[in-house]
């Protein structure tokens, strides 16, 4: 959800629903004057979200070292992850457990491996390894996700955007451009609560996007589930299992699913998942092996002894909706009292994740941040949520408040709705 999309008010309306650019300066200074050192750059759990599970710490206990098949967590091996936990997660991601793999702590990783795998070899399917590519594009939903454009960066991958829409990417203008470039090789997508926006792709959409015809036969999309479990709300969305949609469609190994409990447990020490078909779990792990020899098992102990089970898992989310669903509305309800009628913003209703999309006056969303610094509030740079940096409008900013506790939330939105107001005025006198 987002708010209702701004009218197109001519300057002289704008002018008029903004208090006077001295006044604005003055509220300014007075908001500097106040000495603040507030964060609300990235979506990192709260303290407070992270001592709900301290218990783990103290597990598997003296003398527990074995999972219920008999493993010996200490040891090598167990490419594949503990059994149990991929059951509990793969009840939670709807996945076969002999499609899911349990690795190390950050998604992140597994996504940057699995194109550094495609390009060294080629996934199943390619011609040839991607590297060997004269060109390899993905597709990129905007606004979204600064680390995905950064691993492509990171490769040299070309990125294309496509509008993100309520329901996910815009999938005409993606099967528009798979369609007759084989150059295209993939597309990110974050099916629920997207980064930053909150969009949830919807089944019909998962269902176009695993089935619509494409130039490259080793065509992936790379579906980072990274807020599956994250609800604010008790409606707890289901996600599209894209992993059946694709086998329906005669498709299984166009998508590669990855998700974490980075956000579920710790936000350093947590598990990754991977997903996908038969033939890509079996094209990942042969290259995993030459590089690992099992995962921290240890630590998948960990997760499996205090989760217990799916709805152990879901129990736990529902304490972190307690911490988080105040925060977001909070920063909804200072918006919506400070800028809700002046046509100068408007911004998203998450009913999950971890992120608030703002859109602000196009070309001044760089003047709101430095705005912003200037007294104190560190927010994501503009254009961070779109590839390169470069957001063409100059007008999206996404807000981060689930770190800092409810007090400063508040105090730092009222500030941002300040220097929103601010560069607005700037922007009408200029």
């Amino acid at each position: 959800m987002s708010t209702p999309a701004p009218s197109s008010s001519s300057s002289s309306d704008l002018a008029a629903s903004l208090p006077d650019l001295p006044a604005l300066r003055e509220q300014y200074a007075a908001l500097q004057a106040l000495g603040l050192a507030l964060d609300l750059t990235r979506g990192k759990p709260s303290a407070e979200q992270l001592d709900l599970a301290e218990p783990m710490l103290a597990l598997p206990g003296e003398g527990a070292h074995t999972d219920a098949s008999g493993v010996d967590v200490r040891n090598y091996g167990g490419l594949d992850g503990l059994t149990g936990l991929r059951q509990i997660f793969g009840e939670l991601l709807d996945v076969p457990v002999a499609q899911l793999l349990a690795l190390g702590n950050a998604s992140l990783t597994l996504m940057h491996d699995a194109i550094a795998y495609a390009h060294l070899w080629g996934v199943p399917g390619s011609p040839r390894p991607w590297g060997r590519e004269e060109t390899v594009k993905f597709i990129c939903p905007v606004p979204g996700y600064d680390r995905h454009f950064s691993v492509c960066e990171a490769f040299g991958v070309e990125m294309v955007t496509v509008p993100m829409t309520p329901d996910g990417p815009d999938a005409e203008a993606v099967a528009a451009l798979v369609a007759d470039d084989p150059a295209v090789k993939g597309l990110w997508v974050v099916p629920t609560y997207a980064n930053p926006d909150g969009a949830v792709v919807s089944e019909a959409v998962a269902r176009r996007l695993v089935s619509m015809p494409t130039a490259a036969p080793d065509f992936r999309i790379f579906w980072d589930n990274a807020y599956a479990l994250h609800h604010l709300t008790a409606n707890e969305t289901k996600t599209a299992n894209v992993i059946d949609l694709a086998a329906q469609a005669g498709n299984p190994d166009r998508p590669l699913m990855f998700a974490s409990t980075s956000k579920v447990s710790f936000a350093g020490a947590g598990v990754a998942f991977l997903a996908g078909s038969p033939a890509n779990i079996a094209w990942y792990k042969r290259h995993l092996a030459v590089q690992s020899i099992g995962p921290d098992k240890i630590n998948q102990l960990r997760h499996l002894l205090f989760f217990g089970s799916a709805e152990g898992v879901r129990a736990h989310m529902r304490k972190h909706r307690e911490i988080l669903a105040p925060k977001f509305a909070a920063v909804d309800r200072v918006l919506t009292e400070r800028l809700g009628d002046t046509g100068v913003a408007t911004w998203t209703q998450p009913q999950g994740g971890y992120f608030i999309s703002l859109d602000v006056v196009p070309g001044t969303a760089a003047r709101v941040v430095e705005l912003a610094k200037g007294a104190g509030i560190a927010l994501t740079p503009a254009g961070a949520t779109f590839p390169y940096g470069r957001d063409p409008r100059d007008a999206n900013i996404r807000l981060a408040p689930s770190m800092p506790p409810l007090a400063e939330v508040e105090q730092a939105m009222d500030a941002v709705a300040t220097c929103v107001l601010l560069a607005a005025a700037e922007a009408q006198a200029a």
